[in-house]
């Protein structure tokens, strides 16, 4: 039997009405249907079919796909950027992986499950090549942060479970950001007999704390911003605070092996320290006072630029859900670090990201946040917020980490933000056109681009040449060539 996913996007369909200027009865009223059972809808208390959605295609003048649940578009782009490879011969198109996806959603998965595997044991085998070569026998990756970063994308970087306890955590310990630090300290000794302290000797090549387990002490390095070392403070009182629900969590995700549950394990405990740190209800209701201004929220939490983006980028609790916001980090070169999205935004899963996103030029303005309107292939727009957020190496002798962030929102929610001050969300000529990556990305008239998109047939025979050294899926056939 076919299975469908039930299609639930009343804040989308609300959000829509609004900006049409529409009310609840006259659009109930071209679907057919009553006025309590559009309420439903967009209360999320009853799914959108795929009759109703046809209707509103046609009603609003949107793509169908428009509704379309976030973790089908997604799989939808993996699936059509990982079945193109060339060793299955001719790519498929966006349409094919979206039907692949509507009608057979396990086959989808399994299909991808079985095309990552093929990829681990290509690595592993030119690893092992490798180190026959080198004389140096040893383990293979086998793509556990791939995995890892799957699996927290399925949960919507969501861990309600944890969050929810660190909550009550920082509640009952009365924790306030003014004295979060000690407060912190005195915990972890009092709760876990550890006692805190800065390292003056080196921890280490590249390493920031210690938890010495025989002295029963946490080293942290001297060097770090007391942002940053509260926050390890709180990873650690997260691992043994939750260690139970951690572990819980990780057997259910099924990963394949211990490498990538050990990955998991650290990302569950960051995800409890950012929440303790930031408890949810409270950072929300701050988060709309100051209308989402992250150096605002930086003052009032004593948090870095980083952790309140990553944490604005979780805040999906459904009984009462911030804006969704996507959350990327790369380095100078382009190598995506971490990576997240509660909306519909596509990260490709091969290759940078697209060179038109603001998160790539903020490289050039070290320590200023830069706003940008963007649009993806699919019309859907964004309001993008980017900014470096390296620190000092401690020593003139280091080099530092040169990396940023890009934090984003659709459109819709963008007046609710600060950085909408001054722009015309409405102009179509100020937005840039970003995508996913490259090689999924379906512009076909980008002179930015580093590759060519899958799925298109190229012409590189022609008498015209543009700043890219081919054309993509002429439709009219050329016979001007060069002889």
């Amino acid at each position: 039997m076919t299975k469908h996913h039930k299609i639930f996007a009343g804040d989308r369909l609300r959000r829509l009405r609004e900006q049409r200027g529409t009310t609840q009865a006259e659009l109930a009223g071209g679907l057919g249907i009553s006025a309590g059972y559009l309420s439903q809808m967009e209360g999320d208390q009853r799914p959108i079919t795929r009759r109703l959605l046809m209707r509103l295609s046609r009603l609003l003048g949107i793509e169908p796909n428009y509704f379309a649940a976030d973790d089908d578009l997604r799989l939808a782009s993996e699936l059509r950027e990982s079945a193109s490879d060339p060793l299955f011969g001719s790519a498929i198109s966006a349409d094919e992986a979206s039907a692949a996806v509507r009608v057979a959603p396990d086959i989808a998965q399994r299909f991808l499950h079985l095309y990552r595997g093929y990829l681990a044991l290509e690595e592993e085998h030119r690893s092992l090549q490798t180190r026959v070569a080198q004389n140096d026998v040893g383990a293979a990756s086998r793509f556990p942060y791939d995995e890892v970063r799957d699996w927290v994308q399925s949960k919507r970087n969501y861990f309600d479970a944890l969050d929810r306890a660190a909550e009550r955590l920082a509640e009952a310990r009365n924790f306030h950001p003014e004295n979060r630090s000690e407060d912190f300290i005195k915990y972890l000794r009092d709760t876990y007999g550890i006692r805190t302290g800065q390292a003056r000797e080196d921890l280490g090549k590249g390493m920031i704390w210690r938890l010495d387990n025989n002295a029963k002490t946490l080293f942290l390095s001297e060097d770090a911003p007391v942002e940053s070392r509260i926050f390890w403070v709180a990873h650690v009182i997260g691992l043994l605070e939750q260690r139970d629900s951690i572990e819980r969590q990780i057997k259910q995700a099924r990963l394949s092996n211990e490498e990538a549950a050990s990955l998991a394990r650290v990302a569950l405990a960051n995800y409890f320290a950012g929440a303790l740190v930031m408890p949810y209800e409270t950072f929300l209701a701050t988060a709309r006072d100051v209308r989402y201004d992250i150096e605002r929220l930086q003052r009032r939490f004593v948090t870095s630029f980083e952790q309140v983006c990553h944490r604005l980028s979780t805040l999906q609790r459904r009984s009462s859900p911030g804006i969704p916001f996507y959350f990327l980090k790369i380095d100078i070169a382009g190598n995506v670090l971490k990576r997240s999205s509660a909306t519909r935004f596509q990260f490709a899963r091969f290759g940078g990201p697209c060179p038109l996103w603001n998160v790539h030029q903020s490289f050039s303005h070290p320590g200023r946040i830069l706003v940008q309107l963007a649009a993806t292939p699919d019309g859907t727009r964004y309001l993008s917020v980017a900014r470096t957020v390296s620190h000092s190496a401690g020593s003139y002798l280091s080099r530092p980490r040169a990396v940023a962030v890009g934090l984003g929102c659709e459109i819709a929610y963008a007046s609710e933000t600060v950085y909408s001050k001054g722009l015309d969300l409405d102009d179509l000529d100020s937005t840039d056109p970003i995508g996913p990556g490259c090689r999924a990305c379906e512009r076909k008239d980008c002179r930015h681009r580093a590759l060519p998109p899958i799925g298109h047939p190229l012409d590189v025979g022609t008498i015209e040449r543009g700043v890219v050294p081919y054309q993509i899926d002429t439709k009219i056939p050329r016979t001007g060539r060069i002889r």
